[in-house]
């Protein structure tokens, strides 16, 4: 990666995807990508993000004005994203497929309008 100038707007998912494959085959550490080491570590990945918050009520401008804070969210996030992009790899999976599929499920789950007219937020 030698571009610093990559961002969400013109990055590809097989951008992603190829970087961390490259990343994993120069080190020969497909042995250890296995689908359950890879769920595994995403588990720890994420439990090292949710621990930086644990008992803190940060807002989003706190998280924004503490530098060092909004940095080791930050790499926590990549960490969890290389990992799952790693299993999606190692599964041989199309994120972009399986992300439709997935949202379209969600709209029918939870609909828009149960949850506008407030039917799911009757106490």
């Amino acid at each position: 990666m030698k571009n610093n100038k990559i961002n969400d707007f013109g990055t590809t998912i097989s951008f992603f995807k190829e970087e961390v494959n490259k990343f994993v085959d120069d080190r020969n550490w497909n042995i250890y990508h296995t689908p359950k080491n890879l769920v595994q570590a995403i588990n720890c990945e994420a439990g090292e993000l949710s621990q930086l918050l644990l008992f803190k009520d940060y807002t989003v401008k706190e998280i924004w004005n503490n530098d060092q804070l909004l940095k080791k969210i930050s790499e926590e996030i990549a960490d969890v994203f290389i990992y799952l992009i790693s299993l999606i790899n190692t599964l041989d999976l199309d994120l972009s497929e399986i992300f439709i599929k997935k949202m379209e499920k969600n709209k029918k789950k939870y609909s828009s309008k149960e949850f506008n007219n407030g039917t799911y937020y009757k106490k």
